[in-house]
């Protein structure tokens, strides 16, 4: 499909944000079109194609990716708008991840519009605290959003305001210390094998097989993938930190049926409209397989590195390598995975047994 003979305008249809097409009517050039796009619709009362406004549709058109603070900005007072400004100009200039960015944008305009016309750098200690016991007391925040809410605030007034003692006797709500959840290999068994889609089946099994977040497994290249050396480099991974990970041999037949059949171009999994595969394609891929496993278990797909980690313990390997193909910053993180292994467990007898 050539994209000179269309023109791609951002739009909203029925409030939802849409990429508008048009192009001078030929049987050959909407052919094409539908072809590219099988998920474009027709309005009737704009008399024109649109289709769905994502970044990977942005990204194959080569259209500018929405800019995430725009639409809040539109939304604070006038006397925060400038605050609001350095502080994302201050996170792009750290390069935090998009998501990272998003994440603090949003708590930190939640603040801004709860103050409405009271400037932000007129707040004493008091007053944060006031709003941290507001969120908790009256928005029912629970621990983990309230440290992220607190994170995101104290960015603005240590790293654009340059006021590292601002938040000095502001307590932090303790973490609750939760295990994670996990699938035993008779579950991961039943998984795979209700999955008919080789493409759907191989996603899952290189999750658990290589103990790669949801974000890395979008992001593999087929460049990434070394089946000479049986590795495969997880680029830019949480940290952006790279990391060597064992690609599993069982794994390999399958790898590459998929890539004669699917002939992915530069990404690994390619979504709908090109670009990348999508996280929550993943997610909903997961959590279709477990129902079909009839497994009724309250766990994500990220479970599928959480086994990955605790059957590698209970199969005797080194906690270190472990960090390792984690890609774990700290030991202490990986040191969890010691609580959840039952080979230990299983072993040790009560005393009651002994009397």
């Amino acid at each position: 499909m050539d994209k000179s003979n269309y023109k791609f305008t951002p739009g909203t249809h029925r409030n939802k944000s849409v990429i508008w097409v048009h192009f001078q009517y030929n049987q050959n050039l909407l052919n094409q079109f539908r072809k590219r796009y099988p998920s474009a619709k027709w309005s009737r009362t704009n008399k024109s194609w649109y289709i769905v406004d994502l970044p990977a549709v942005r990204d194959t058109l080569d259209l500018t990716k929405k800019d995430p603070h725009l639409k809040l900005l539109q939304k604070i007072d006038v006397v925060n708008k400038e605050a609001f400004q350095h502080y994302y100009d201050q996170l792009k200039l750290k390069a935090y991840s998009p998501n990272t960015i998003r994440m603090y944008l949003s708590e930190f305009a939640h603040l801004l519009l709860i103050l409405k016309s009271y400037p932000v750098d007129d707040l004493t200690h008091q007053r944060l605290k006031d709003y941290f016991l507001y969120c908790v007391k009256v928005l029912k925040m629970g621990e983990r959003k309230m440290n992220g809410k607190i994170n995101a605030i104290k960015f603005y007034f240590e790293k654009v305001k340059l006021q590292p003692q601002m938040f000095f006797n502001i307590p932090r709500p303790k973490k609750p210390i939760t295990l994670p959840k996990m699938l035993s290999k008779a579950e991961v068994k039943r998984l795979f094998k209700v999955v008919d889609n080789s493409k759907h089946l191989l996603i899952l099994k290189l999750c658990y097989g290589m103990g790669l977040r949801v974000s890395e497994i979008v992001n593999l290249k087929i460049s990434h993938i070394d089946s000479h050396n049986m590795v495969v480099l997880v680029s830019g991974a949480k940290g952006k930190k790279d990391r060597y990970v064992n690609l599993p041999q069982s794994v390999l037949e399958l790898l590459r049926s998929y890539y004669k059949e699917h002939k992915p171009k530069e990404w690994l999994f390619e979504g709908q409209y090109g670009g990348a595969y999508s996280s929550r394609s993943v997610q909903a891929i997961f959590k279709r397989a477990m129902l079909k496993a009839k497994i009724n278990k309250k766990i994500g797909v990220h479970g599928l590195r959480h086994s990955y980690a605790t059957h590698l313990l209970e199969s005797g390997a080194d906690l270190r390598f472990i960090q390792q193909l984690l890609g774990h910053y700290s030991i202490k993180t990986t040191q969890v995975y010691t609580h959840v292994s039952n080979s230990a467990l299983t072993n040790l007898k009560s005393p009651l047994d002994s009397l």
